[in-house]
């Protein structure tokens, strides 16, 4: 499907703004476009500071809960983390545990695995912790929707922390008003509890936890700095959790990302190691896309508690051995990622499923670990929510992923009644199901989807117009200043028309990464633009608009100049040590 490209118009006055604060105009455009125009809030974005931390005081149950905790170290209580298997459930569990040691707690750790006990809290889990003689359990990125487990947790004269960032299980009565079900715990601390005066909504779990361990901290009398040393491990949750990376993540985030170009953890030394990334400085692409993917499959395929080791890890040969391990176990997740994408595709295009504006499909042979990477992956292709369900052990089990505008979450509450569970945010979800109950499931969210056709038509916003011979190394390094990218500060992009193209290439090992050489407007000098995998988008485009003849000419670069528009971002490559201005392609099309 085409993408509709959209400028973004700016109103304000940018040359003003940029003058005012000192910047260039190019990046003044970009952050008005992200709403950040006064000088003070340009400061911040782009010089953030510890500063502008939130005071974790100001979150509902955070000085009962650490006042909970604090009780129960000194009454040498056990306590047991029970965390979750994702990055930002392995980040958490690592926060409190290496937190609640340092104030001195008899504390052990726990994560569930995937398969046999599932996403969440899980009751037998609870009640083998009250045999092995657990008092109190905090929980991190999870526990804000599990009712029924906390429930018997308290039953078996448990104490229950709740630490979350996950949205507020709701139902709604016959007149349609919305009644938010909070688990009965001694402490409930989730920033996005309707009753929460905390100002910033969107920490992730290891966000939460960092918070709490900053006030028993300071209950402990531990020096501040120390727990600002944790700001690294929730730089990797924020990132990999895809949250907002604005207000108080974008420091997390940022902040975090300093630390960890010179991390003192072996383990995380290790895997930076394994996976080529040592010469390089750490950005969130290597985070979201090389790091945490090695994290995430151990909770996949094996069991997180392997990253949690690595993380703990003091034993050189030992780090070693579990970095390695690590980056197998992802390489093989992403073998089993692609095999099973291209069955579920086959099987979406040759139904009628593909008509759907919500794609909900069964495939018991794909191992539910990766059914959420899958609905991704989905997700992009089709531009429609997804959910990719597989049959687990007691249930089917099924994994969503949303495009903006569609609120998976609440869709999935009003369907409730058709899941034995489910969880999650408005653009991921997790769910378990009958499969007698699948189809229903489909029809009753394709029934209620409110999409148009026009919502599924994917778009791409473009920062400015930007001539080709206007890019400069400075521009370059003004835009790097805006990093870290991601959800909510998303990589900015640039667009230009009629650019002249006089040489095609084809490269890699299945030849499809594009490479044009461009000549700029006006002049002799040139600029190489890439697209990593648009190859096959281009050849389909030439034939299409010349007939065979003339397109195998351009393939084979007999022709003089051919005119294209891009959409693309300007970046640096550096070689044999020459650096040289090249173009990164998000879109292309002929002019």
């Amino acid at each position: 499907m085409q993408a509709r490209w959209m400028l973004k118009r700016c109103k304000k006055d940018v040359k003003a703004i940029a003058k005012m604060a000192g910047i260039s105009e190019v990046v003044a455009s970009i952050l008005v476009n992200r709403e950040i125009e006064t000088q003070g809030e340009i400061k911040s974005f782009i010089n953030p500071s510890m500063r502008d931390l939130q005071n974790p005081l100001l979150m509902k149950d955070m000085e009962s809960g650490v006042d909970i905790i604090y009780s129960a170290i000194k009454e040498k209580k056990n306590i047991a983390v029970y965390g979750d298997y994702d990055v930002d459930g392995v980040m958490s569990t690592y926060i409190l545990y290496c937190g609640l040691l340092r104030c001195g707690a008899m504390v052990k750790y726990h994560i569930p695995d995937r398969i046999t006990e599932g996403y969440g809290i899980n009751i037998h889990s609870i009640e083998k912790l009250k045999e092995d003689g657990i008092q109190l359990i905090i929980t991190c990125d999870n526990g804000i929707s599990a009712l029924e487990q906390i429930k018997r947790a308290m039953e078996l004269n448990m104490q229950v922390v709740i630490t979350d960032h996950h949205d507020i299980p709701f139902s709604d009565d016959e007149d349609g008003k919305r009644k938010f079900l909070i688990p009965e715990a001694d402490a409930v601390i989730d920033p996005k509890q309707e009753d929460c005066k905390y100002p910033f909504k969107k920490l992730c779990g290891a966000g939460v936890a960092f918070k709490f361990i900053q006030v028993l901290y300071d209950k402990f009398n531990i020096k501040k700095e120390e727990a600002l040393k944790f700001i690294e491990y929730a730089a990797i949750g924020t990132i990999c959790d895809v949250v907002d990376l604005i207000g108080e993540n974008r420091v997390i985030a940022k902040k975090g990302l300093e630390m960890l170009n010179n991390t003192e953890n072996l383990g995380i030394r290790e895997l930076i190691k394994e996976t080529s990334l040592e010469d390089k400085t750490l950005n969130s692409y290597h985070i979201g896309f090389v790091i945490g993917p090695c994290i995430n499959a151990t909770g996949r395929l094996q069991s997180a508690a392997l990253a949690l080791e690595l993380l703990l890890c003091k034993d050189p040969d030992r780090a070693h051995e579990l970095a390695k391990k690590l980056h197998e176990l992802n390489i093989h997740r992403q073998d089993m990622t692609i095999n099973s994408l291209n069955k579920i595709i086959d099987k979406v295009e040759k139904s009628d499923l593909k008509k759907d504006k919500v794609l909900v499909v069964y495939e018991k042979g794909v191992h539910e670990s990766i059914a959420g990477i899958v609905a991704g992956r989905l997700k992009e292709r089709y531009n429609v929510p997804s959910i990719v369900i597989t049959n687990g052990k007691d249930f089917s089990k099924g994994s969503g992923r949303s495009i903006e505008g569609y609120n998976m979450f609440e869709e999935l509450v009003k369907c409730k009644e058709l899941m034995f569970q489910f969880g999650g945010h408005p653009l991921a979800a997790g769910l378990s199901i009958e499969e007698e109950n699948i189809d229903k499931l489909r029809d009753r969210l394709n029934r209620n989807c409110k999409l148009t056709d026009e919502d599924i038509i994917p778009k791409i916003r473009i920062d400015k117009q930007v001539p080709l011979n206007s890019i400069s190394f400075k521009m370059i390094e003004d835009i790097k200043r805006l990093e870290p990218f991601g959800k909510g500060n998303s990589t900015p992009v640039f667009g230009e028309k009629n650019v002249d193209v006089f040489r095609v290439y084809f490269i890699g090992k299945d030849k499809n990464t594009l490479k044009l050489f461009c000549r700029l407007k006006n002049s002799l000098n040139k600029i190489d633009a890439l697209s990593f995998d648009g190859g096959e988008k281009f050849r389909q485009l030439i034939f299409k608009a010349y007939g065979s003849g003339a397109a195998y000419k351009i393939l084979n670069n007999d022709f003089k100049n051919l005119k294209m528009d891009f959409i693309y971002l300007p970046s640096v490559n550096e070689y044999k040590g020459n650096r040289n201005i090249q173009l990164i392609l998000k879109d292309f099309r002929l002019a």
